[in-house]
């Protein structure tokens, strides 16, 4: 259990990038860390405001071509971003808030913009239609097991350098579409992902792992099975009806993560 007694966990632009409610990662952050006696701190930065570099945990969500340009000229400005990811922040950024981390991406008018670099990745605009629905995702062995849900909802096609790996392996869904199945990237504590969801309200596992590298210590176990229920419910609706072999290996790792309690 870890000995830390607060965690600082900062949302970054929720004006801005709160299209899709990942907001609610930081609720899911705040309550597990709660449940288990140590004091979560929210601290919500908008626009305008001056972003601390000080905190443990940085998250960004979801947004439009505008407020991303913002945001971006924002964290470049001031740069403190880059010195607590220096300190050893953990950062989890979501669709838009995943391209703003990278090299570069894409904006309006098919034109490519410099990101913040902290992500080896360069997002595209996409061909053909939007890449919307339900996703579902192997990660990769250094985040764990158990299968990732979310809903994606992206124009952009994100394609990643040599210095990153995947989040995960796309079972369902487009993620990254860069052809290789890929979905999301990692690079030390960084993340990037397509998934919505919130992401943690439906991985809670992942949530914790992400509190792992913050508080560096296991979390002790919780009671999740109500939130197992809601992600059986999201698999059977991302499934394939030709993917009975995964759902089955889904179910049987569901009932065995009820059943650890982890």
């Amino acid at each position: 259990m870890s000995k830390l007694k607060s965690v600082d966990i900062c949302v970054l632009y929720p004006d801005l990038l709160g299209t899709y409610g990942d907001g609610g990662n930081a609720i899911v952050l705040a309550r597990r860390l709660e449940w288990r006696g140590i004091k979560a701190n929210v601290v919500p930065v908008n626009m305008g405001e001056d972003v601390p570099d000080s905190c443990d945990i940085y998250l960004l969500g979801g947004g439009e071509d505008q407020p991303q340009t913002a945001v971006t000229d924002h964290l470049l400005a001031s740069r403190a971003l880059h010195r607590a990811v220096d300190k050893g922040a953990v950062v989890l950024a979501v669709c838009a808030g995943m391209q703003v981390l990278g090299e570069t991406f894409a904006i309006a008018g098919d034109r490519m913009r410099d990101g913040l670099g902290l992500l080896d990745v360069r997002t595209v605009r996409g061909e053909g239609a939007r890449r919307v629905g339900e996703i579902t995702v192997q990660p990769s062995s250094r985040i764990g097991v158990h299968p990732l849900t979310g809903y994606e909802n992206h124009g952009g096609v994100t394609k990643l350098g040599k210095d990153v790996e995947p989040l995960g392996t796309v079972i369902t869904g487009k993620g990254n579409d860069d052809g290789l199945g890929s979905e999301g990237a990692v690079w030390g504590k960084v993340v990037g992902s397509y998934l919505h969801g919130p992401m943690l309200a439906r991985n809670p596992h992942f949530a914790d792992k992400l509190l792992e590298w913050v508080t560096g210590a296991p979390m002790a176990s919780l009671e999740d099975a109500e939130i197992d229920d809601l992600r059986a419910e999201r698999f059977a609706a991302a499934r394939r009806p030709t993917d009975s072999g995964f759902w089955h290996s889904a179910k049987s790792i569901l009932r065995s993560v009820r059943s650890s309690g982890s």
